[in-house]
């Protein structure tokens, strides 16, 4: 009996249209190749979605992914609408209704792609990110507006629920790339939420065996990144620490267009959702250039994380090897569209080009 799995799509905004309809084209050809098939639901819920019934997403959006695999998410934003209505409107209501709590983002230096420094070959960084709570909260609010009083208040949540569980998800990734966890942190600027995630990964991780932690100041983490970014294989850090993190990474990796994103929820009990990390990039959207390595790689996840180890790996193989013959799009130096290059990407996962 064929495999039959539902995957949401909401391509977004911009480029994020663009990457979306060539990722489903190259995985149904996987799917053709390996013996199972996906289910496409198409969901229009964008800034002209938002522009049209004031909503980002239907009152009922959640619960129309409820019984899905998994979704995929091209990207969102517009210039006419402000980006805390995009992202509160459709992107963090699904992570946190659906307990998507890690927030995975890998990356490496991919074949024929020059980073932004000599000696990179090794680069190979995943951030655990957390992904639900943290620094974005909407609790607090602005008073006195319009005045010269006027001030804002945000106020982060931390639990040890949330802190314990992204800690033990990240301390078995670190097990399996070399061992050692960097805790990223400014418990020497912050003063209770930030200690307290130092006590709590800690506690955590104190008794796993072959695991060591370096617990490093954010500051201090970036620069080390910039200078030495060789030397961290895996991360485990907050909302917003993780986030500046992950896109600092791939952007000494060569462009943000490659990097991919996870958001999971491990125990599988909602879909999770995949998505490129990038924007929806209105400045060249439209164009036809836009990098589709980002969402290729976070398709390639999606497939592993579905079971798909086969396919997963078929296209992963494919868009490496595509960069490799020196197949890029502009923002890594190239020439190629994206259909150019995702046409290189089909043909390899067809065979076609043997």
């Amino acid at each position: 009996m064929s495999r039959t799995y539902v995957i949401d799509t909401i391509p977004g905004d911009g480029i994020g249209v663009e990457v979306t309809d060539v990722v489903t084209r190259c995985v149904d050809d996987l799917a053709a190749a390996h013996g199972f098939t996906v289910r496409w639901r198409p969901r229009d819920w964008n800034s002209a979605h938002y522009l049209r019934t004031g909503r980002m997403m239907p009152a009922d959006g959640i619960d129309q992914l409820r019984d899905g695999d998994a979704v995929f998410l091209g990207a969102v934003g517009t210039p006419e609408v402000p980006d805390d209505v995009t992202l509160w409107g459709l992107l963090i209501p699904i992570r946190r209704e659906f307990d998507q709590y890690v927030n995975l983002r890998p990356m490496r230096l991919l074949p024929g792609v020059a980073g932004s420094q000599p000696g990179l070959e090794d680069l190979d960084v995943v951030v655990v990110r957390e992904n639900v709570e943290g620094e974005y909260s909407q609790i607090g609010g602005r008073f006195g507006t319009g005045t010269d009083a006027e001030f804002a208040v945000q106020e982060a949540v931390f639990t040890r629920a949330g802190i314990s569980r992204v800690a033990r998800y990240a301390a078995a990734q670190a097990l399996g790339r070399g061992g050692t966890l960097v805790s990223a942190t400014k418990s020497n600027g912050i003063v209770h939420t930030m200690p307290f995630w130092d006590e709590v990964v800690a506690d955590v991780t104190r008794d796993v065996p072959g695991l060591q932690v370096e617990k490093v100041l954010i500051d201090a983490l970036a620069a080390r990144l910039v200078v030495r970014p060789t030397s961290v294989r895996t991360i485990v850090a907050s909302n917003l620490f993780g986030d500046i993190l992950s896109d600092l990474v791939a952007g000494i990796a060569g462009s943000i267009g490659i990097a991919p994103s996870a958001n999971l929820n491990p125990e599988r009990r909602f879909p999770s959702m995949f998505e490129p990390v990038h924007g929806s990039a209105p400045d060249i959207a439209g164009q036809g250039i836009a990098n589709p390595v980002g969402a290729l790689w976070a398709a390639a996840m999606m497939l592993d994380h579905l079971g798909e180890q086969a396919a997963a790996k078929a296209l992963t193989q494919a868009f490496e090897s595509t960069l490799a013959a020196g197949t890029a799009t502009p923002d890594l130096g190239g020439t190629a569209s994206t259909e150019e290059f995702t046409a290189a990407v089909r043909a390899r996962t067809t065979g076609a080009d043997s």
